[in-house]
């Protein structure tokens, strides 16, 4: 999600003897070592598990009363070795309950009375209102107990009210258009560091899900479509037959095909007559939302993500006529489809389609984005970008995005400064840079590891998207990019699929690339001051120029100068964070030249610096 975030921080931390990598361990990452869930090497432990559950859903959704009507069946599956004596559900629209306490801000008038659950049964019980506890977005219940490797199966009926306003992440857009996500109840993820996620739901912190497989009936009037996570299965029931060709026809192309046309919506041959059940299937995703629409225009187009096999990933761009930034959508979203999948991280696209929805928000979902529409290209490029970006971090990644939001928000935002000069190469995106120079070393300004429900002030944004950005961006300035892709490949290969934390991320990188980095690591993740370089002086010498850098910090930057010469001539120096592995607090550069030097300029788009006026001398 591109926008301000909170965090947690970091809680009690022991010294152990297998942390000769020199990063702190708190004591939960250090019983998962003891358990053998997690390894130090960076791997899942032998012992590592996860549970998993399949769900069956069946929606009816009223737009005119924006009603959501549900039944669910969840087939829940304990891997953790512990008997689980309770479960634990999220009620995510409960964000909008009267009398449950958020961080975002609520109207009265979207206030409703929660979600109401009915006919729950857990294997051959049937609860009564009394057997369970509803607290705000959190659920739970007494169980008989659930053995290790075995399953229960739950089934519920809910219902509540699509917010119309107070647009987080979800609810109406307009009269005829509705983006519909964490609509149904879910069980809590539990897992080896901290149990059962108990974190509620304020509408500020995002996300942590367990990976499961969705089957979902959305039934919606005759002329509302129907777009969502997983692969549309009945195509040639719900859509005008022309509309379900166009569709087949764009999964096979690299050509725009206009699903949906204008003229399309004024003759009403969209869908087939009357009330139509839209069914969709996904496999292992950490969650399932779907968009409604009875006026977006459809255009899609699809893209070859995997060079070896061949398979591709239809991109979609769903959207209201009037705005007209969402014409190129489809093009910035192809373009990031195919650079993710080709260029970085150079990992085949793993979804099967992305659906680009113009809502009211900045919020990612396994194969949906929900964007606003915006006055700038610019701005349109960063956005989808960023967005898509997502599918990897957190979601084919299974990141804990409630604790851990740097890890997913910060690998978005170096997506879009590496991806949105390919789409547009005049674009220098510095989404962060300056406000990360300017708060560092104030009171806000807490390690990039604080958990994200700690965070405060300023720390709340660049702590979560920019800090980490550039984190990951002077790592692979430092490794170069084939060893970079090399250890971010190990990383994506150990975790994708599974839930890793701060350590897996760190040391996978470590091996991956052959170096122990937690130097690197240590100072710019889990420490906090000023980000300052400055030129400290500038020597002639035998052999040319030579410059001393000093860094006023312990934080690790590039170094990127900019020379002048007498002669009018200009010449550009870069070093990596390389220069202070040792620990050095200045560094001198030798400049071999037999011109004349008369000015000196430091500073790089991406390297945040509170002072700068030391990062300028002439001679």
């Amino acid at each position: 999600m591109k926008k301000i975030f909170l965090a947690f921080l970091l809680g009690l931390c022991v010294d152990v003897a297998s942390a000769q990598q020199g990063l702190p361990v708190p004591a939960e990452v250090q019983r998962a070592y003891n358990k053998g869930t997690r390894d130090i090497s960076g791997k899942p432990g032998k012992h590592y598990w996860q549970n998993h559950a399949v769900y069956a859903l069946k929606v009816d959704f009223n737009p005119g009363t924006r009603l959501i009507s549900g039944q669910v069946e969840i087939k829940y599956q304990n891997n953790s070795p512990d008997t689980l004596k309770q479960l634990w559900f999220k009620l995510y629209p409960n964000l909008y309950k009267k009398g449950v306490a958020g961080k975002s801000r609520i109207s009265e008038a979207d206030k409703h009375s929660g979600v109401a659950i009915k006919d729950l049964k857990i294997g051959d019980r049937v609860l009564n209102t009394d057997a369970y506890v509803i607290d705000g977005t959190n659920m739970h219940a007494n169980i008989a107990g659930l053995s290790p490797g075995k399953s229960v199966t739950i089934k519920l009926s809910y219902s509540y009210t699509l917010n119309k306003g107070s647009h987080v992440r979800t609810g109406q857009v307009d009269e005829g258009a509705y983006f519909v996500a964490y609509f149904f109840p879910r069980v809590a993820v539990y897992d080896d560091l901290d149990g059962w996620n108990k974190f509620p739901y304020t509408g500020e912190e995002e996300f942590y899900n367990d990976f499961g497989d969705y089957k979902a009936e959305i039934t919606v009037p005759e002329n509302y479509v129907v777009w969502a996570t997983g692969d549309l299965k009945n195509a040639d029931k719900v859509l005008n037959k022309k509309v379900a060709e166009r569709l087949e026809l764009a999964e096979g192309v690299d050509s725009v095909v206009n699903i949906i046309s204008k003229a399309d919506l004024e003759k009403q041959t969209v869908t087939n007559k009357g009330v139509n059940t839209f069914k969709f299937d996904a496999r292992y995703v950490p969650d399932f939302a779907f968009a409604v629409s009875n006026h977006y225009l459809w255009k899609s187009t699809s893209v070859v993500v995997d060079s070896a096999s061949l398979r591709r990933t239809r991109v979609d761009a769903v959207f209201n006529e009037n705005h007209k930034d969402y014409y190129e959508v489809i093009d910035f979203a192809r373009h990031t489809v195919h650079a993710m999948s080709h260029v970085f991280p150079k990992w085949p696209y793993p979804y099967p389609h992305e659906t680009i929805f113009d809502g009211l928000d900045q919020m990612e979902y396994p194969m949906m984005v929900n964007d606003n529409p915006v006055k700038e290209r610019d701005d349109a490029i960063t956005l989808t970008v960023h967005e898509i970006f997502h599918t990897m971090f957190p979601f084919y990644m299974g990141t804990n995005e409630t604790k851990h939001a740097w890890m997913d928000e910060g690998w978005a935002t170096i997506g879009e400064w590496e991806i949105g000069p390919m789409i547009e190469p005049k674009m220098v995106d510095t989404y962060g840079v300056e406000p990360t120079a300017s708060t560092s070393g104030r009171k806000d300004d807490t390690p990039i590891t604080t958990l994200t429900t700690e965070l405060k002030g300023a720390g709340t944004f660049t702590n979560s998207y920019p800090k980490p950005a550039m984190g990951y961006l002077f790592v692979k300035d430092y490794l170069g990019e084939a060893l970079f892709t090399k250890a971010l490949h190990h990383y994506i290969k150990n975790w994708n699929g599974k839930h890793p934390m701060p350590h897996d991320f760190f040391y996978s990188m470590n091996e991956g690339s052959g170096k122990n980095m937690d130097w690197f690591w240590k100072r710019w993740f889990y420490e906090e001051g000023v980000t300052d370089l400055g030129i400290a002086g500038a020597t002639k010498v035998a052999s040319g120029y030579e410059i001393r850098i000093d860094n006023k910090s312990n934080k690790p930057l590039p170094i990127d100068l900019l020379l002048t010469y007498a002669d009018g001539t200009q010449e550009s120096m870069h070093r990596t964070i390389g220069v202070w592995e040792s620990g050095a607090s200045s560094v001198k550069i030798e400049v071999p030249t037999k011109k004349a030097l008369k000015r000196i300029l430091l500073g790089g788009p991406h390297t945040p610096d509170k002072n700068k006026s030391d990062n300028i001398m002439n001679l």
